[in-house]
């Protein structure tokens, strides 16, 4: 994955919480630059320790391919040809009993020249907050990997990003952790709550108030999966 300095060049405000379930981890980042543009990513694999593992250096290398092969291609076709890899590398074709395997994902591509920024997901949404509302930008109900329905393409969101916009890409590893008083699902409802009450602070103390609301809720409880969340504060270069 990539390394922090790589990311605080291009994102001087950005955070990442990754708390890996066991020693490796079926959630991971990414992040390419190309050009005038930065395409960036959060995954969640099938599984977690090693096969999740295993699973995220299939995904960082095929998206490595992709960008390499294809340098003016959208964040929605890029999913597509994402899915495309993995389902070839697993040999998915949809028939009974096989390997169900892949991945969820939230991919972002930004030119650095005109603030546009594509978002295209794979169940994992993109969380926009701006000047304190969320804006949530949905994934498609489709999976990096064979589809028991029907692999359509994958949708381009395009926004144009604003002064002070905080974006946020995660795994459900958080809003899935049991823990509490009644041992409950945190869920996404509180989730973007504590979003938005920790995008007003500074980048760091946002990664801060994040990690001890998690070893707060979870309490006595064990960790039950895999946990990433990127933040990063957009300013206009």
């Amino acid at each position: 994955m990539p390394s922090q300095n790589e990311i605080d060049r291009y994102f001087p405000q950005n955070f990442i919480l990754y708390l890996p379930k066991d020693v490796v981890s079926g959630d991971f980042y990414w992040f390419y630059r190309l050009k005038n543009k930065i395409l960036f990513a959060v995954a969640d694999c099938t599984g977690h320790g090693v096969p999740g593992a295993f699973m995220s250096v299939l995904g960082i290398s095929i998206l490595n391919q992709i960008v390499l092969s294809h340098k003016n291609i959208s964040a929605g076709g890029i999913l597509d040809l994402l899915r495309e890899h993995v389902m070839k590398s697993l040999h998915q074709t949809g028939t009974s009993g096989e390997q169900k395997d892949g991945m969820d994902i939230a991919l972002c591509i930004l030119d650095l020249s005109t603030s546009q920024l594509q978002f295209a997901g794979a169940y994992n949404p993109l969380y926009l907050i701006r000047k304190g509302k969320l804006i949530n930008f949905p994934g498609d109900r489709m999976p990096i990997g064979i589809d028991p329905i029907e692999e359509k393409p994958f949708k381009n969101h395009d926004i144009i990003l604003k002064n002070d916009d905080m974006l946020y890409l995660f795994s459900d590893g958080f809003a899935d952790q049991f823990g509490g008083e009644k041992g409950k699902k945190f869920k996404y409802k509180p989730f973007r709550e504590l979003l938005i009450s920790a995008s007003k602070l500074a980048i760091q103390d946002q990664k801060n108030v994040i990690h001890q609301a998690f070893h707060e809720w979870k309490w006595s409880h064990g960790q039950v999966d895999d946990i990433l969340i990127m933040g990063i504060h957009y300013t206009v270069q």
